[in-house]
């Protein structure tokens, strides 16, 4: 079976950098925790918005799954590569190990 992979934050950042790789971040957070700031360009995952992720987002693009902590994602990850998804990571530490690292946030 298939299993996704763990990401630091800051790997996860070079990730998302390299145009080339075309990487999408996901954050499984509650709408008023993502309301109040986010990675740029992440998408909101959540029960509701599945479908629209797996319209949008091709099966052999990078997904990286962020929460708060880095815990929860896992298994939003795992749920990912058993839809289908080819490269599926974890986010290690999750928003507060992004925001700790200095990493760049959209509020």
């Amino acid at each position: 079976m298939e299993q996704f992979q763990h990401i630091s934050v800051v790997e996860a950042n070079n990730k998302l950098q390299n145009k080339d790789l075309n990487a999408v971040i996901v954050d499984t957070r509650d709408l008023q925790s993502f309301s109040r700031a986010h990675v740029e360009n992440a998408f909101h995952l959540t029960n509701d918005t599945i479908v629209e992720l797996m319209n949008t987002v091709d099966f052999e693009q990078p997904v990286l799954v962020m929460c708060y902590h880095g815990h929860s994602s896992q298994g939003a990850a795992q749920y990912l590569i058993n839809q289908g998804y080819d490269e599926v990571y974890s986010v290690d530490g999750g928003f507060e190990g992004w925001h700790k690292a200095g990493l760049p946030v959209e509020k």
